[in-house]
């Protein structure tokens, strides 16, 4: 038998199995994905939609011919479960596997890669047969930053988002170290969830899902409720959070091409008053929110008459003083100068702008940096005694600094030079020799020489 009818042979016997073995896991039962497990997984949980996921594989057509392989490559497979990335069979195969699983896939072409196939290796309406291992899977990371893990239990309709702004009525359940502490049905506006309980992840998360998903949501402590906790659920300062949240309905804010000035001066007017709210009760990234927003409307708002310019003006110098103010609370340092300089881009001798920025500067050890900015503002108010008695502890600080850096130095060169001098020291013995063993060869070349004597 030659190779090419032994392959088909293992092809055949493959396709036998899957007809007296395999399971129809497709939603329709239409047969066009089967399934047999090869080895159980080690875990009870399978991936969701939105997962990612890491595989093994070995790919085949009917016929046994193998036209693809992860492990010639020595490398998994990595992709996000559900979102139309691969085939298909993979999709809804894949969903049903847990970890450690390997399992056989048959795949009709309609779950694979249709009349069009995958030139050169894959013909026109192939039925292909895959092995699978999945090694491990990950919930969706949000935002990039491990703070909100989304896993979808079921997938949302359309593709439009909330925004910001927008009304929306959710299910909600929150849990704790086990404990369900909320279960409700709410209705609020994205942004303003801590205004019903709601830390601020669940904003955030929202502006990401779609009408009638259903999904579970991770939230660590930075998106939780911080370091205020939350009394009225018995929920400790820094505590991480899972939620289960199904969007029922939403209904958009307008968005800024959407709003003509007048529109956009009354309602940053009326987001300031919210934001200064939210920062007066130390709920920092929420009062982030409400000054972003005059931001957005404002900043790239062009042909304005005199009076709502000036008008404009106002509105976004106070919320890049508010927002700098924001992130120095929330220890974002370099955000917060990046706010100061665009207040005093505005107003190049704005007092709060210059201070901020010298705050922040000073908390990120950029002493002389931070000096400067509190000499510019006594150049401004020579009365300000807080801008004074910074200067004292950058002062202070750069002494200390270069205290710590001359001792690191000096330390540093004694070293060196104590290994130098040993080095030199080594160098020396060995050009001289060792005068124990010149000695002894003194000794002998004059031993040696009387004897010679005594033989003439």
């Amino acid at each position: 038998m030659t190779t090419d009818e032994a392959t088909k042979k293992e092809g055949e016997v493959q396709t036998a199995a899957f007809a007296e073995q395999g399971e129809d896991i497709t939603p329709n039962k239409d047969q066009g994905v089967l399934k047999i497990v090869k080895r159980p997984g080690n875990k009870d949980e399978s991936p969701m939609i939105g997962d990612k996921v890491y595989v093994h594989y070995k790919g085949k057509l009917a016929n046994g011919k193998k036209f693809d392989s992860s492990r010639d490559r020595n490398e998994p497979f990595i992709f996000s479960l559900g979102k139309g990335q691969v085939i298909k069979a993979w999709d809804i195969g894949i969903a049903t596997m847990k970890k450690g699983e390997i399992c056989h896939l048959l795949c009709k072409p309609d779950y694979a890669y249709g009349s069009a196939g995958s030139v050169p290796k894959i013909p026109s309406n192939a039925t292909l047969i895959f092995e699978i291992e999945l090694l491990d899977f990950k919930g969706e990371d949000l935002f990039e930053d491990g703070g909100i893990i989304r896993r979808i239990k079921k997938k949302g309709e359309g593709y439009s988002n909330p925004n910001e702004g927008a009304v929306v009525q959710i299910v909600l359940k929150g849990f704790c170290g086990g404990r369900m502490f909320d279960c409700r049905d709410v209705a609020f506006t994205v942004g303003e969830g801590e205004d019903h309980d709601i830390p601020i992840g669940i904003d955030k998360a929202l502006e990401k899902m779609q009408r009638g998903e259903h999904c579970i949501l991770h939230i660590g402590t930075q998106y939780g409720f911080g370091e205020a906790g939350k009394h009225k659920f018995g929920i400790e300062p820094n505590t991480e959070l899972i939620y289960e949240v199904t969007l029922k309905s939403f209904e958009k804010a307008k968005e800024s091409w959407e709003m003509d000035t007048k529109e956009k001066l009354e309602q940053a007017a009326i987001v300031k008053e919210k934001g200064t709210v939210y920062f007066k009760e130390g709920k920092y990234p929420q009062a982030v929110i409400q000054y972003g927003k005059i931001v957005s409307w404002l900043e790239m708002e062009y042909g304005l008459s005199e009076r709502e310019s000036k008008a404009s003006e106002s509105l976004l110098l106070a919320a890049f003083l508010n927002l700098a103010m924001c992130y120095l609370k929330l220890r974002d340092y370099a955000k917060a100068i990046e706010y100061c300089n665009k207040a005093l881009a505005l107003d190049q001798a704005n007092e709060k702008g210059l201070y901020r920025r010298g705050e922040a500067r000073l908390l990120m050890n950029e002493f002389e940096l931070a000096r400067c900015d509190f000499q510019k503002v006594l150049d401004v108010n020579p009365q300000n005694k807080a801008a004074k008695s910074q200067i004292t502890v950058c002062q202070k600080k750069t002494k200390e600094h270069n205290d710590r850096d001359r001792k690191i130095y000096a330390n540093m060169f004694k070293k060196f030079a104590e290994r130098d001098a040993k080095e030199e020291a080594s160098k020396t013995t060995e050009e001289k020799g060792d005068p124990a063993s010149s000695e002894i060869g003194m000794e002998k070349t004059v031993t040696e020489g009387k004897e010679s004597e005594g033989h003439l």
